[in-house]
């Protein structure tokens, strides 16, 4: 399930691309499948991390020296790389998980060549402060989300570091219901008849890729998109 539209996004041969916050690795193992590009991945989570590396063997090219695949357990607001290093970096659905994002912007600025480009994604204003209104546990788990972002005041932060903001969309629709539902059943949500239906239903989707919900997501994103997804271009040097 990719947030990132890598059509808005392109990868061109050669790129050095990050994935900063990369769970269990589903940006930064499809920037590895999509291009031939030198694809890094970081995580605070060493179980992500392994677990990235345990899915990235059913897509290993050794035999391509045009791309490469590495991952990294490092804090976000100081990164193990040097100013300008990355061509590319991706920030999907981690900000609202970090307390002193606006550091982390700043690293992401650092890290990033001057041209490059940057798409972060964050939970959608709306259906996030649902899920927050149904449970309380939704969002004191740990690790879970400190704040629920207004995407007009993020992208104008963002571009104050001197990024140019070039394009925006929604993703994940269909996602939105399940994590209501999840939320309302929150104490129970494992056993909850109706949440392991959606959960099933999602599976589905995700495994066959039907027509019948790619066209219905594709309509429902802009009006109940659990993502807002934007994309950056970082001013380049004059």
């Amino acid at each position: 399930m990719k947030t990132v539209d890598f059509q808005r996004f392109p990868l061109a041969p050669g790129d050095v691309v990050l994935d900063l916050g990369c769970g269990e690795g589903r940006h930064v193992i499809s920037a590895y499948v999509e291009a031939d590009v030198h694809s890094v991945g970081v995580d605070l989570s060493l179980d992500d991390l392994k677990t990235t590396q345990e899915k990235f063997a059913d897509f290993d090219e050794p035999d391509n020296a045009a791309k490469s695949f590495g991952l990294s357990s490092a804090n976000a607001l100081q990164l193990p790389f040097a100013d300008d290093t990355f061509d590319k970096v991706i920030c999907s659905e981690v900000l609202e998980h970090i307390p002193d994002y606006q550091g982390a912007l700043c690293e992401i600025e650092r890290v990033l060549k001057p041209g490059g480009l940057f798409c972060a994604s964050v939970p959608r204003r709306w259906p996030e402060k649902i899920c927050w209104w149904l449970s309380e546990g939704y969002y004191k788990v740990p690790g879970g989300h400190l704040r629920i972002f207004k995407s007009r005041e993020l992208r104008r932060e963002i571009e104050h570091l001197g990024f140019e903001h070039y394009s925006r969309h929604w993703a994940h629709a269909l996602h939105a219901p399940f994590w209501w539902l999840k939320c309302l059943f929150w104490s129970n949500q494992d056993n909850n008849w109706l949440v392991k239906q959606y959960h099933r239903l999602l599976v589905w989707d995700l495994l066959e890729n039907p027509a019948f919900t790619r066209i219905l997501e594709k309509s429902m994103n802009p009006i109940m998109g659990k993502s807002v997804v934007m994309y950056f271009r970082k001013e380049a040097v004059s």
